[in-house]
Parts: structure tokens; sequence; C-alpha cells
């Protein structure tokens, strides 16, 4: 299945030969790792995973095949994909397509052959890198010189987010879901418990989003530096005394932000979905799925009014906050993955409780 060779090439001049699979395009991307075991089809559909070329730590990728059910958007936005082997023949009874049949269509360069150890060693090291896909016959030493020339772009959550509102699904509680790059899991997950929801672009103005009449406000994953998004922290510092809200993710960045908490970059991130998170609420531990690559700092919590509820059981990271006057809280993984399998539900059903509390603390002001 491979058809000519292709490199790998780093900002700070490293070099991984390998075996080309995908689209034959070249692409540049900041270089990351995800320790996920499974779930390549939803990383590489994953919206957060936006201008990234992702390297997987799991040796053996494509061995069951990509199916149509499993995507998180429809089109993905990855800048190629790093793998040690991928599998040219999957074998599951939901296989409709190969990985390398789908990265095609997609136009997603992938390199195999890689020593997926020593470039994840690098980046635990040095940190997430720039780096380019390309075939073998560029000269490494000018590609270098374009890479530390190159700027990466800033505006990943418009990229990514809906440009224009529009209905969903259900017809219970209504939940205005604000898109900074959703998954279709969280979709599925408000679908299941009869939520009507609907979707509206990040920059959707508090006045805009209270004018659906909300029962609760959903802010999603989404990619990037929340700090790009100055409009939708100032929309969701409005609506924190307004609405009940839940974020995931890039949500719980924002909400963290606009609360007057401080956030900055990880070494090289959390990606996996396999990574361990204390409630400081129950005490128990969850496995969580992660995506991200900026983190709340927990001393900048001190001057506002959230208190901390989750923690990285690997690194101490901020994990999760809640308002300690209003029916707002958030998590910084993805709930909706159901790593455990079933570890995060809870949350979603926390968000119900308090949309239900706020709907009869709203009947009896108006009895």
């Amino acid at each position: 299945m491979y058809r000519f060779n292709r490199q790998l090439v780093l900002a700070d001049g490293t070099v991984f030969k390998g075996y080309a699979f995908g689209a034959n395009v070249e692409s540049v991307g900041e270089v990351v790792f995800n320790t996920g075991m499974t779930g390549y089809q939803e990383t590489l559909s994953d919206p957060s995973y936006n201008g990234q070329i992702i390297t997987f730590t799991y040796p053996l990728i494509g061995n069951y095949g990509i199916n149509r059910n499993d995507f998180e958007t429809i089109t993905p936005s990855i800048k190629g994909m790093v793998v040690r082997e991928v599998c040219p023949k999957p074998s599951n009874f939901r296989a409709e397509f190969t990985l390398d049949q789908v990265l095609q269509e997609l136009g997603i360069p992938g390199i195999a052959g890689v020593d997926t150890r020593a470039l994840t060693r690098k980046i635990r090291e040095f940190g997430t890198i720039k780096g380019i896909i390309t075939d073998l016959e560029q000269d490494p030493a000018t590609l270098v010189a374009r890479l530390q020339q190159t700027v990466l772009p800033t505006d990943q959550i418009t990229q990514t987010s809906t440009k224009s509102a529009y209905p969903a699904a259900g017809r219970g509680y209504r939940v205005v879901l604000v898109d900074l790059g959703m998954k279709s899991g969280i979709l599925r997950e408000l679908s299941q418990r009869w939520c009507d929801v609907v979707v509206v672009p990040h920059n959707a103005s508090a006045a805009q989003i209270m004018r659906l009449s909300p029962d609760g406000v959903m802010l999603t994953n989404g990619p990037g530096d929340p700090t790009d998004v100055p409009e939708t922290i100032a929309t969701i510092k409005e609506l924190i005394p307004q609405v009940p809200i839940f974020g995931i993710c890039m949500g719980h960045q924002l909400i963290s932000l606009a609360a007057g908490a401080k956030t900055y970059k990880l070494k090289f991130g959390h990606r996996g979905a396999n990574h361990p998170v204390k409630n400081l609420l129950t005490g128990k531990v969850d496995i969580t799925s992660q995506n991200h690559g900026y983190a709340v700092d927990i001393a900048s919590l001190s001057n506002t009014d959230l208190e901390l509820t989750h923690i990285s059981e690997n690194d101490q990271t901020c994990e999760g906050v809640r308002h300690k006057l209003y029916p707002v809280f958030s998590v910084q993984y993805h709930p909706e993955a159901a790593p455990g399998p079933h570890d995060a539900n809870y949350l979603f059903n926390q968000f119900l409780a308090n949309m239900q509390e706020f709907i009869s603390r709203k009947s009896r002001k108006q009895a």
C-alpha cells in the first residue's frame, strides 16, 4: 500500500524518515502525541486537533478500520498523522474503510515506520514543536528554515465553529450549545437526555443566546489558545449570573477566564483516553479522555468566585471548577468520550439537575 517515501522534519532540525499513507500532500502543523490505545477515528476527527500533526504512541493504528458512525465531525482538520505501523487490512465487523482510504479522501497525509517512541520522548522533553510532512526529495535544511519562519494560525476556533445557528435535536430542556469546535459526542449525550438543543456560533452574543430562552448553556471543546476569543469570554461573563452553564475542555478554560482566572500553555499537553482525574468533592478517581494544550492556573482561582473541583493525578493540574454563587461548572476533560467507559456521565446529569432547579426557581418567582 506504500506508494512513495516520506519524511517528517521538525523545526529543531530533527528528521524522521518513513513510508507514506493517506494523501500525497505536504502539510505543516504543531506536532503532538496521543497516548490512547484505541479511538484513532475519533481522534483524527476531533476539531480540537485543528492544525496539529498527531503522533500515536500505540504502535499499531488502523487495525479495526474506519466506519461512518464514529466520526466526531464531518470535516476533520488535523494536518497529519504519524504512526509506527499502519494496518492495511483491518479486521472488524464494523469496518467500512481503511485508515489509508479515509485520509486520502480527506486530503490528510500520514507517515508510517517512524520511531514514535523517540519522537514522543523528544516532545515530552522539549515540548510541542512545529513540523512538516513532505516527500523525501525535499532538503531538510530548507524545510527547517521554512518552519522557523512559519507562524501557525491562531483562529482555530473560528475555523471549527459553525457559522450560523441551527436546531439540533430533542424536546426537553432548552440547551443553547456554543460551538467552539464541537465533538458530535456532546450533542449525542444531550440528545439522549431529551434536551432541546440549539447550536450557535462561538461569537454569538449573550443577548442572542438569551433570546433563545435557554434552560442551560453548554460550552463545547475547541482548538487553540482560549485567549484568542475575547468576545466569547465577554459573552460568558455576562451569562454566568443568568443561566446554568456547563463547560467542557475549551469551555472550561473560557469559563475560568471569564471569572477572572488565568490560563497557560502546557509543555506537551494532555492527549489520550487514559488520564486519571480525582474528583475533590467525592474523592473518587475517574479515567478520562483528554485533548488540550492549555490549562487553568490553579493559583489564579484564589482571586475568583470559582473553586477547584477536579485535579489531574498525573501532574496535579486543574481539571475542573465550579462557581461558588451560580450553577456554573466545567471540566477540562471529555465526559462524552466515555473512556471509563461511563466514569464521567454524571456530569451531564448534574447539568440537567441544575437546569431543573433553575426552572423551578424561575417558576416560584413567577407564582
